[in-house]
């Protein structure tokens, strides 16, 4: 199948204002993606989820293999509702038995192990950042399998998404053994996760139908999130240490190319329904990097990488002038390049310390490149913040991520749907068209 030609379509709306979500409603007579279409577009899950099923697979995930009894153990179900659910999982394809691992003299199956079935699947991740846009293969465990990357189209949306579903159906066409069950979109800019469309002024597009382009070119449901609200979730879902009580709040501060934040509560990534907020425009001010006056155009690669070209750090154009280039410098003791960087981590700890005191979370978490491609530079953004914070002392945890982040967002939005309701996300996937792809 031939990859489609992209015309925008009207999207569906309410009578509301352009960025509140709505409800799906019949698409018009002569609209490019027709109703059914549509309903391949999913929003996507960013919380610890709390369905029967969905706590004994994470507890398979989490902990397996594992016996049935060891997971109404951990998880507080009675042995009937996990007995009932592990055979519900076992017959949608999610876990498998381990009859091998049983305990030896056991009697039984509640003494079989399960554990994830994860080896017949995958889902497809996609982050489309401004320069870069990342494609993902992640399997059920929310590992990446693999990961290609491509600059990011520009030109007019219409080619730049044909040619975003033409790459994703390509790198599909690489899998012969796995089935692909869902993709998911982390990008930055207004999402509106009910329908899939994009509003992204960077990129210049403007009700960019990504997920019905997405849903019509790869035939799988397809989520489509804010890349903050989906390293959030990453960090939320795959990344804690302890379940979240139902009182606990998480800030989540990211910052490369551009910067933003997102909010975690009880388990739940906070998702307005007008799009996330935006921390581009808080004050800062630095001489030595320029900028605006503004938070984003201070501390940004291009800031950085425009102040290392004025100060002859790097050239002013070329393969060699590039942000990797000041950071080699930085480490190999040019004192200008290790002034700018260091710089830049002023600047965000006192932008994280803002934060910290409007939001005061119970625990804050920073990634993107402008954090951890430079781990040298981490004590001073935590010298900067902590005397920039009115409030007591608070640690800062980077993202257990590292440099990864962008990957392991968009691989929990093509994961959040199956973690939330295993049963009826595989059936939603199963019943999915497989996309036929050709190299």
């Amino acid at each position: 199948m031939a990859t489609p030609t992209v015309t925008l379509a009207q999207r569906p709306r309410t009578a509301s204002a352009k960025r509140v979500k709505p409800a799906i409603k019949p698409a018009p007579a002569g609209s490019r993606y027709p109703q059914a279409l549509l309903h391949h577009i999913v929003a996507p899950s960013l919380r610890v989820p709390e369905a029967a099923a969905a706590t004994v697979f994470a507890a398979a995930r989490q902990r397996g293999p594992i016996a049935r009894d060891v997971i109404a153990q951990v998880t507080g179900l009675s042995i009937a509702t996990v007995n009932r659910q592990v055979t519900a999982l076992l017959d949608a394809g999610v876990l498998r038995e381990r009859a091998d691992l049983a305990v030896s003299g056991a009697i039984g199956r509640p003494r079989v192990p399960v554990e994830v079935n994860h080896e017949p699947f995958l889902t497809l991740g996609i982050h489309i950042g401004a320069r870069v846009t990342s494609i993902v293969a992640t399997d059920l465990f929310g590992r990446t399998l693999d990961v290609v990357e491509t600059p990011t189209p520009r030109g007019p949306q219409a080619a730049a998404l044909t040619a975003i579903a033409g790459s994703a159906r390509r790198y599909l066409s690489r899998w012969h053994r796995r089935r692909p069950l869902w993709v998911g979109v982390a990008t930055g800019g207004v999402v509106d996760s009910a329908t899939g469309y994009l509003d992204h002024p960077r990129l210049g597009w403007s009700d960019a139908p990504v997920g019905p382009v997405l849903a019509e070119a790869l035939g799988l449901p397809v989520s489509v999130a804010s890349h903050v609200d989906a390293m959030a979730g990453a960090e939320l879902l795959l990344g804690v240490r302890r379940r979240p009580t139902k009182a606990a709040t998480s800030l989540y501060v990211y910052a490369r190319e551009t910067v933003g934040y997102a909010l975690s509560i009880g388990g739940q990534v906070h998702s307005p329904a007008s799009g996330p907020g935006t921390i581009a425009g808080l004050p800062a001010f630095s001489e030595l990097l320029g900028g605006t006056g503004q938070l984003e155009s201070t501390v940004s690669d291009e800031a950085v990488l425009s102040a290392a070209r004025k100060a002859q750090i790097v050239p002013a154009e070329g393969p060699a002038s590039t942000v990797t280039a000041v950071l080699r410098a930085a480490r190999q003791g040019n004192e200008a390049a290790a002034a700018l960087v260091a710089e830049r981590a002023r600047v965000l700890g006192e932008a994280v310390a803002l934060l910290r005191d409007m939001l005061n979370p119970d625990d804050l978490v920073v990634g993107g490149q402008a954090f951890t491609e430079y781990p040298e530079g981490m004590s001073i953004v935590e010298s900067a913040f902590a005397a920039r914070s009115a409030l007591p002392p608070r640690d800062i945890r980077v993202t257990t991520f590292g440099n990864r982040i962008q990957e392991a967002g968009a691989g929990i939005v093509s994961l959040g749907g199956l973690y939330a309701d295993p049963i009826g996300g595989m059936r939603r996937a199963l019943a999915s068209r497989r996309p036929e792809v050709s190299a």
